[in-house]
């Protein structure tokens, strides 16, 4: 099902530094936190690094940027963050010593990110059954419309970055940008949807393996053990503490991916539907421009494209990786037509030939023993491998957001941190079993996550952090000049006056106004695709011949 990171050259984006090096919140000399000014003054000084570096050594390129581009270059800077087996017992480090760490971390190329982002995206599977719910014009009309809006979103947050990020002060994830523009709850609105998602795709890969290891099985295993085999097969895997050793199977599982799309190609265009796993009477294949549908199905068929564009929740990941962050654009715009129309054609494709009867996992759909067989074995052994990545990271996020900082748990690069994580992974895919098992509608489940997660993170949050960030700039009009050795020195008021208000909404109105439009559209839009999501899971349990919670029935039987 879904498309698996990979490493890159240097760090890999997904590994956390040592938590000794990677404060949630970094502080000034003085003991105070840094402020919107500070953030800014930083990050405008190593852009300007960054710019000069470029310059004068412009033909760095990563190993993928070679093979996708075919230009060469000097030898990016080695990894010289500290080395996890060994753990860090030597206490704090000082703040210079904080700075070499983080620029250390630095070494991706663009050209890098660009494989990163095409591979950390849901995969095309759904796609066909996007296209079955609601035709051929709505569908192809909003495959494009959700590009083009997830490329303004991830503009947005490359923007963001780049004003408010700096060696001194680095941006690790989704929530530091969060917590820099609206403070601690957003941050933890952030990592609490963050966290959700991840074990929920967990569980989403569990139920998609277990289907598929119960057509292998011709229905003869119990669909709840299928999962419990995937469940223990992740628990083992999972144990892989560094994604650093994760490489080369992320990368296998990339080609396993494709592989599963042609054969799924070449199969429906050569065999009759899966009209058994469709529960329809075989007939004739109707495709249709416009489908009929009803509303909530249509709804739920379109949170399926959101999917495909569902990688901005670790864009700040990426770009914190960068050696020159500002190339981030390219990697994106790159990446979303890829995307687009590598998805799109599959989609289109699929649905050509199965029309109604196209299954929500595509390549279920193959009505052929043998290939089904094949196509599901190279999708098993990729989805176990996402599900894999899937987990580590959202035990990390989990344990360092919720463990380490508010119950003073020990960091993972300790001996008992370490074992803690073993324990937490146990945890993590028994509940993520629970999940997939309790709710075995896989595109019900998918269009859930995908309007209270994956939607928030692409389209609506962006938008709505850069009012907050255009509104705390203007305000900075005012102020008195930035002195960075007192850097609390320079404001003239507080948001408490109505003076700071009042300058911050003063410029960029139309600019202001669009995104708080189209915040509030996205909250909106959200809001009814989960509310159609939970509806149509209702109507899944209540209709005869689905598949229940903890049953041995098959939701392709």
């Amino acid at each position: 099902m879904t498309s698996k990171p990979a490493a890159i050259q240097g760090h890999d984006p997904r590994v956390p530094i040592p938590e000794d090096l990677h404060p949630d919140h970094p502080v000034l000399a003085d003991g105070t936190e840094p402020n919107f000014e500070t953030y800014l003054y930083y990050a405008k000084q190593q852009r300007e690094k960054e710019a000069a570096e470029s310059k004068s050594n412009d033909v760095e390129r990563s190993f993928w940027a070679k093979v996708l581009w075919g230009k060469g270059g000097k030898k990016l800077a080695p990894n010289n963050s500290a080395d996890e087996k060994k753990g860090d017992t030597s206490g704090p480090i000082s703040e210079g010593e904080y700075r070499a760490a983080s620029g250390a971390l630095r070494t991706a190329s663009w050209g890098s990110v660009f494989y990163l982002i095409t591979t950390d995206i849901l995969g095309p599977y759904t796609t066909p059954w996007a296209f079955s719910q609601v035709g051929y014009g709505p569908g192809v009309a909003c495959f494009i419309a959700f590009a083009v809006m997830a490329a303004y979103g991830g503009l947005l947050l490359w923007y963001m970055f780049t004003k408010l990020d700096s060696e001194r002060h680095p941006l690790r994830s989704f929530g530091d940008l969060a917590y820099r523009i609206y403070g601690t709850w957003f941050r933890h609105v952030c990592n609490i949807l963050q966290s959700l998602q991840l074990i929920i795709n967990v569980g989403l890969v569990i139920l998609l393996n277990g289907q598929g290891l119960s057509q292998v099985s011709k229905f003869k295993l119990c669909f709840s053990v299928c999962n419990i085999v995937w469940m223990l097969a992740g628990m083992l895997l999972g144990q892989i503490r560094t994604l650093r050793k994760f490489s080369w199977v992320a990368s296998l599982s990339v080609w396993l991916n494709v592989i599963t799309l042609i054969i799924t190609m070449g199969a429906v265009a050569h065999t009759p539907p899966n009209y058994a796993g469709a529960n329809l009477s075989p007939g004739p294949v109707q495709t249709v421009a416009i489908s009929n549908l009803p509303f909530e199905d249509r709804l739920n068929g379109i949170m399926q494209m959101v999917f495909s564009y569902g990688g901005a929740m670790i864009f700040i990941e990426f770009m914190a990786e960068m050696r020159r962050p500002m190339d981030f654009w390219k990697a994106m715009a790159v990446a979303q037509l890829f995307i687009t129309i590598i998805y799109m054609f599959f989609g289109l494709f699929v649905y050509s030939y199965q029309g109604q009867f196209v299954l929500t996992i595509a390549n279920q759909g193959i009505s052929l023993y043998s290939l089904q067989t094949v196509a599901n074995a190279t999708s098993l052994t990729a989805g176990v491998i996402a599900a894999a990545l899937y987990g580590n990271i959202g035990v990390k996020v989990i344990y360092n957001d919720v463990f380490v900082e508010l119950s003073r748990a020990p960091p993972l690069t300790v001996k008992s941190g370490k074992y803690l994580f073993s324990v937490s992974i146990v945890v993590y895919w028994a509940l993520a079993y629970i999940i997939a098992s309790a709710i075995p509608q896989f595109s019900a489940l998918t269009a859930l996550v995908a309007a209270v997660c994956t939607f928030q993170f692409s389209y609506t949050f962006p938008p709505f952090m850069l009012l907050g960030f255009m509104m705390q700039n203007t305000a900075l009009s005012g102020d008195k000049p930035y002195d960075a050795n007192n850097p609390y020195s320079s404001r003239v008021d507080t948001w408490r006056d109505w003076s700071r208000w009042r300058r911050a909404l003063s410029k960029h109105s139309l600019i202001n106004l669009w995104n708080f439009i189209l915040t509030l559209a996205c909250l909106a839009t959200a809001a009814l695709a989960a509310f159609s999501a939970i509806k149509t899971i209702v109507t899944q349990f209540n209709t005869s011949g689905s598949a229940t919670s903890f049953g041995c029935q098959s939701p392709v039987q």
